[in-house]
């Protein structure tokens, strides 16, 4: 069986790439600090605890383990936070991620998927985003993600690094079977936090400025199933091991929805009322945000399967009511 390496593998995409791995057929080894990760998470292959800037305890997972490839989801995600700390960010995501990177020349290990981010993009020029549109990163955390990416294109040139990228839009939902799903601390994300208020969690929900140049005046994201997400880091690695060239690709589902629509469906999905407060404009907030995955259809295979924000959202609820009302 196939050994791939699944850093930050305990947390909410990661352990979703395990259980599709382990279906695909393959043995993922998780490697994670738990500092935002669930040990409960991991339960389709190893743990293995560490930190991606311990060269040490990298090389001996290594040396243990094998692995053929690697799917590098360990880094920090938090935009406002990068701001605040960006010494953090770059420490970890970027310094780290060259540790990791030494280890697999180490090894020998040349295939890599990695977990990048549409916040590589910046401020929009137009409001459907492909892969040649401009990166010009506004906080941090983008700009450590697009080092990663520049960094990722030098070792493909000069050491045979062969890379998939992958560039998130909002990752939403959870495992339709109902054995994982998405938990942070601290919460940011729109449809965990709606749901939250739902099941009396918390308050109110924030929305953040409702007067963009939008149909109801809030900003308007694309949210893609983590489901879908992980299928296409199946695909990504497949094509590595098909001996396909180095690329990136943007994940989203090609259509937008709101802030308000979402809370609007969170709503009729619980059955609950969602309280609503209205703040002010994030700085940086986009008005639209919205993918063309194109690319990823055409070249990788990828059919995203959950098109419906009802869909999406309806895991999510099941997912919170089974995990918080336990």
């Amino acid at each position: 069986m196939t050994t791939i390496l699944v850093t930050g593998g305990a947390g909410y995409i990661g352990s979703h790439a395990c259980k599709a791995l382990a279906a695909a057929g393959y043995r993922p080894v998780v490697y994670d600090n738990l500092v935002y990760g669930h040990e409960w998470a991991v339960r389709w292959g190893p743990l293995e605890m560490g930190d991606i800037a311990d060269r040490v305890r990298l090389g001996t997972v290594f040396e243990q383990y094998r692995p053929e490839a690697v799917m590098h989801f360990a880094a920090y995600a938090y935009v406002g936070e990068s701001v605040l700390d960006p010494l953090k960010y770059y420490m970890n995501n970027v310094l780290g991620s060259l540790s990791l990177l030494y280890t697999m020349r180490q090894f020998d290990v040349s295939k890599l998927v990695f977990s990048s981010t549409c916040a590589t993009y910046g401020i929009p020029k137009k409001e459907q985003l492909d892969e040649v549109h401009p990166q010009q990163p506004i906080n941090p955390y983008g700009c450590s993600k697009l080092m990663v990416e520049q960094i990722l294109e030098d070792f493909g040139q000069a050491y045979g690094l062969r890379s998939v990228t992958l560039r998130y839009f909002n990752a939403a939902g959870a495992d339709p079977e109902g054995e994982i799903g998405e938990v942070h601390e601290p919460e940011t994300h729109l449809i965990p936090l709606a749901l939250h208020a739902a099941l009396g969690r918390r308050s109110q929900v924030t929305v953040y400025g409702d007067d963009y140049n939008t149909g109801d005046g809030t900003c308007i994201r694309d949210y893609i199933h983590v489901n879908d997400l992980v299928d296409a880091h199946v695909l990504a690695l497949r094509a590595l091991q098909a001996g396909e060239q180095s690329a990136a690709y943007n994940l989203g589902n090609g259509q937008g929805y709101s802030v308000n629509e979402v809370i609007e469906t969170a709503r009729r999905v619980s059955g609950k009322h969602i309280k609503v407060e209205v703040g002010p404009r994030r700085v940086g907030d986009p008005p639209v945000l919205v993918a063309t995955a194109e690319k990823a259809r055409l070249e990788l295979g990828w059919r995203p399967r959950y098109n419906s924000i009802e869909d999406i959202i309806g895991s999510a609820w099941k997912w919170a009511q089974k995990y918080y009302q336990a």
